[in-house]
């Protein structure tokens, strides 16, 4: 995933068609080692077609699936209660720091 979203971050910076160098250059400086095959399978994948009318392809796809994404969420139910208590948790923590106001909002009553 990585490589794809290097390559379109490439992409969005304005180059049409960019190159493994430029691609492992910009993984390079996310601190990630590109691997040369992962690079080579890529780039055989996206040869001779656009990316725009592959992300096209791509939502068309997703659009004919519908809602099947939907069911990915009962699995993890186990887990949500959890989850959700801990940012509970978290939100309280947050309530209960006073950051104070001085006389920001013109109430110089209480300070």
């Amino acid at each position: 995933m990585k490589y794809i979203s290097a390559y379109m971050l490439l992409v969005l910076a304005g180059k049409e068609a960019p190159t493994k160098d430029e691609v492992s250059g910009l993984l390079s400086a996310a601190g990630v080692e590109a691997e040369a095959e992962k690079l080579d399978l890529l780039f055989s994948k996206l040869e001779g077609k656009n990316i725009a009318e592959l992300i096209t392809e791509g939502e068309e796809k997703l659009v004919s699936v519908g809602g099947a994404a939907g069911g990915a969420g009962g699995a993890a139910g186990g887990a949500g209660g959890a989850a959700e208590e801990e940012k509970e948790e978290e939100e309280e923590e947050e309530e209960e720091v006073d950051v104070g106001g001085g006389a920001l909002f013109g109430d110089e009553e209480g300070y």
